[in-house]
């Protein structure tokens, strides 16, 4: 059987805004980063780099590395770059034969930083480091080499670029300037470049050619007649084509007029490729500048647009594979269950894509936030109608998070007459953290009216030999076992019977609004008198009637509070039994 060397699938791995694509755009001339919402990458992107153009490049540079396996070029996965998009990753390292950890020199790794590391750990991807933004260090020449540079930015280079060593070295990898290391498999190479100046970016395509030939002499060989693997990176309608998917071909050969097993919503659809369009060599697939090229078959490893009947439900981020019925199990197991409802208070999510549903719903379950429903599509008037019923039990988690997919317009309607809050946004993690903000000030607010009409539990012991005046009002030292004494609190005995009301706190002769656990302080009490309703070393605490105790909200009490409240109940409790 036929084989050839496919290109390396290279995963482009780090934190936000660390300057991932801007070094493809320096490859490929383009302004795809200024495009994308908030200059983050929000989908996975696919760019091929033919060798000639790596050889172009790299120029003299390539004198240093033996070709000794041939390759078509390298092919790049421009991956999202926050925490959120573990899934993505996940999905783009398990394909990666090869990954660039990118790391803004500035910064330093980052936390999601860190969960990139992790990934490739878990897929054992030999990686790169690419120590970006050098041209933001104060003072640095273009293009000057880092020991010619004058000695304060080359002191300041350093400093930074050993805390990224140090960091690494924390994670369990040893690393250091690709210049120095001598065994590749056991050390991590850093390459410092611009995105902006392009300087570096000839040293790190060389550092991947070489990765290639020292790494992957099996990997890249692949049999061209094996029935063709890929993931759906997005689905879109194109005119004139109807709905198409936009795959990376990760493994043997697609035609025109394959049957193809397709990850969709419900279940998986078998069809037939109608047409195979390739985008030109060094364009990224989002966003193509030139036409696509309508060809006979493509093979690994490669980015194609892939059109056929019945893709309206299609799942980005869903395999694709060549074959018919028998694979349709295969491909609904791996799917897994994509799109759910469950019987749950919780939030109400809506996604344009499968990857941007799974990263959604993965974050709010590490942050402890249940979720009602997941499902891909534009919020509808059924999705407000759930959040509207768990808001009926928790206002906190009746709510819409969007991303990327608009509301329908009675849907608008519907969320503005029944105050039906939505976080919509392009940017996932924004989208997460005006939820937090929103919940942080809800509560808040919602304390502070509580407040208002809600007593605070509090438990204090009179304090023998401190009765100043036994009545009008009663004056004694008392000392707070638990809980806040406010002035104005109602107080009871612990035996139920209510005993007078809190006139005034003082301490040293300073008057005082609270006294919290552990003070001793001296209180006036109206309404009572000491040797009768209360006396010496009697236990008193704030009275809550029964009614008001069912209005606390568990959230907006601590530890001992939520003790103390039990213990006013049970008290109250006792006295009615």
């Amino acid at each position: 059987m036929a084989s050839h060397t496919r290109e390396p699938i290279i995963s482009v791995l780090g934190h936000v805004d660390h300057g991932k694509t801007s070094f493809l755009d320096y490859i490929r001339g383009s302004l795809v980063a200024r495009r994308e919402a908030g200059g983050i990458t929000q989908h996975i992107g696919a760019t091929d780099v033919p060798f000639e153009v790596v050889q172009s490049i790299c120029g003299s540079l390539m004198d240093n590395v033996k070709v000794t396996l041939p390759i078509r070029g390298l092919l790049f996965i421009d991956t999202p770059g926050h925490e959120a998009f573990t899934t993505l990753r996940r999905r783009g390292g398990s394909v990666a034969d090869l990954a660039v950890l990118v790391v803004d020199i500035n910064e330093g790794v980052q936390p999601q930083t860190v969960e990139s590391i992790q990934i490739l750990r878990q897929f054992k991807t030999p990686f790169v480091v690419a120590a970006t933004k050098v041209d933001k260090i104060n003072g640095w020449r273009p293009n000057v080499k880092i020991d010619e540079q004058i000695d304060r930015v080359k002191d300041d280079f350093y400093k930074k670029f050993y805390t990224i060593v140090a960091q690494l070295s924390e994670h369990g990898f040893n690393s250091d300037l690709y210049l120095n290391i001598k065994d590749f498999s056991r050390e991590v190479a850093i390459v410092p470049l611009s995105g902006i100046t392009g300087e570096g970016i000839p040293e790190l395509l060389l550092m991947l050619v070489g990765l290639s030939q020292h790494f992957l002499q099996k990997e890249l060989s692949i049999e061209i007649k094996t029935p063709g693997k890929g993931t759906i990176l997005e689905v879109k309608e194109e005119r004139g084509l109807g709905t198409t998917i936009d795959v990376i071909l990760y493994d043997g050969i697609i035609k025109r007029g394959d049957s193809i097993v397709v990850g969709a919503r419900g279940k998986p659809v078998v069809t037939k490729v109608k047409a195979l369009l390739r985008p030109h060599s060094m364009d990224e697939m989002r966003d193509p500048k030139e036409k696509f090229k309508n060809v006979n078959e493509v093979y690994a490893a490669f980015g194609v647009k892939i059109a056929a009947p019945g893709l309206e439900h299609a799942l980005a981020g869903a395999p694709v594979y060549v074959g018919g019925e028998e694979l349709v199990e295969q491909v609904q197991a791996e799917l897994g269950e994509i799109e759910f409802k469950k019987d749950i208070n919780g939030v109400i999510v809506k996604a344009d894509t499968l990857g941007s549903l799974e990263a959604i719903v993965k974050i709010l379950t590490d942050l402890s936030i249940p979720v009602r429903q997941g499902a891909i599509g534009k919020v509808s008037k059924q999705d407000l109608i759930e959040a509207s019923t768990v808001k009926q039990f928790n206002k906190y988690l009746g709510v819409i998070m969007a991303f990327n997919t608009p509301m329908l317009d009675e849907s608008e309607e519907y969320a503005r007459a029944n105050d039906i809050k939505v976080f919509g946004s392009n940017i996932i993690y924004k989208i997460i953290e005006d939820y937090q903000a929103w919940v942080k000030e809800t509560r808040e607010s919602d304390k502070k009216e509580r407040d208002k009409v809600l007593s605070r539990p509090a438990k204090f012991r009179i304090l023998p030999g401190y009765v100043f005046r036994q009545s009008k009002p009663a004056i004694v030292g008392v000392e707070i076992l638990d809980g806040t004494l406010y002035v104005n609190s109602r107080l009871m005995r612990f035996d139920g019977k209510v005993a007078g009301r809190l006139k005034s706190i003082q301490q040293e002769k300073e008057n005082l609004q609270k006294a919290d656990a552990g003070m001793k302080v001296a209180v006036s009490i109206d309404d009572v008198t000491l040797g009768r309703q209360l006396s010496e070393n009697d236990i008193v605490y704030t009275f809550i009637p029964l009614d008001e105790i069912a209005r606390f909200k568990p959230d907006d009490l601590s530890e001992a509070e939520l003790k103390l409240i039990r213990e006013i109940k049970d008290i109250q409790r006792g006295k009615h039994d």
